[in-house]
């Protein structure tokens, strides 16, 4: 999936979460609960394909410990972006009612994560079911920071940026001063990288190919956060906004390591969520 090269769909963990989020969705709606995700990780998604928080949570899983424990125990990941990544698929069943879909966010994260690794995958959340009814990015991220704690780090890193949106003109320099502000964060931390998706989607000026590509060009978890700055940005453009140069490689098929689901037709996933909404 080189330039020039692309004919079809890469599978990766930030296209098998969004799937088996709208697998457990059709099942449970909105009683899911942390239970319910755990028995679908290790019916349908192979330890080997999850990594991180996600994966020790899956050892604690399949050791019979206790799932309120998983996140917890042995898990020094439990602030990383696993969480946030997982989050998508809760905004596009609940578009325009962030708090629903921050609410069964949190029910997904918590098997695997705490504290602003929960809160990351809220955000997502919630901020990827504001765009359905906003019409920039500016005005979703402003709405979805009711739905992540306000005295959190998480909170402040996204007030941060968007303040700095109102000072900083140049995408360039602004991407420096995150990289200094937050760059002693993990490179998969929850914190950083939702910074830069926030800088991504701001200095992106709501063109789908612009604040996808600024995103993944300030590096860090480039594939989550450029996935993240996809739905918000596909969202807000819809599907006549969305670049046949990018689209039509894919031949609307998505690999995926979910039982079940490889070789899925995107359009018929995107039937399913609709449904559901």
């Amino acid at each position: 999936t080189t330039r020039g090269r692309v004919n079809g769909s890469a599978r990766d963990d930030d296209i098998d979460f969004p799937i088996l989020g709208l697998y457990l969705l059709e099942r449970h709606g909105a009683a899911l609960s942390p239970q319910h995700v755990a028995d679908a990780w290790t019916a349908l998604f192979p330890i080997q394909q999850v990594f991180t928080a996600e994966r020790a949570a899956y050892i604690n899983i399949v050791e019979g410990q206790p799932i309120e424990l998983c996140a917890r125990r042995r898990n020094p990941y439990r602030e990383w972006i696993g969480a946030q990544i997982r989050g998508d698929i809760f905004g596009y069943v609940f578009p325009g009612e962030p708090a629903k879909a921050a609410r069964l966010a949190y029910q997904d994260a918590s098997l695997s994560h705490v504290g602003n690794g929960i809160y990351g995958e809220m955000w997502s959340a919630a901020l990827i079911s504001c765009c359905f009814a906003t019409s920039s990015a500016g005005e979703a991220i402003e709405a979805s920071l009711a739905y992540v704690p306000q005295r959190s780090r998480l909170s402040e890193a996204l007030c941060w940026v968007l303040e700095l949106r109102d000072k900083e003109p140049s995408w360039e320099r602004a991407i420096a001063a995150v990289r200094e502000r937050y760059g002693h964060y993990n490179w998969i931390h929850t914190i950083n990288n939702a910074a830069l998706v926030t800088a991504g989607a701001l200095w992106g000026e709501d063109d789908y190919t612009k604040s996808v590509c600024r995103t993944v060009m300030g590096g860090w978890d480039t594939d989550s956060n450029g996935a993240t700055a996809g739905s918000i940005a596909g969202i807000l453009a819809g599907p006549e906004g969305l670049p046949a140069h990018i689209i039509d490689p894919l031949h609307d098929r998505t690999r995926s390591a979910v039982f079940g689901f490889d070789n899925s037709r995107i359009s018929d996933l995107a039937a399913r969520a609709t449904a559901l909404a």
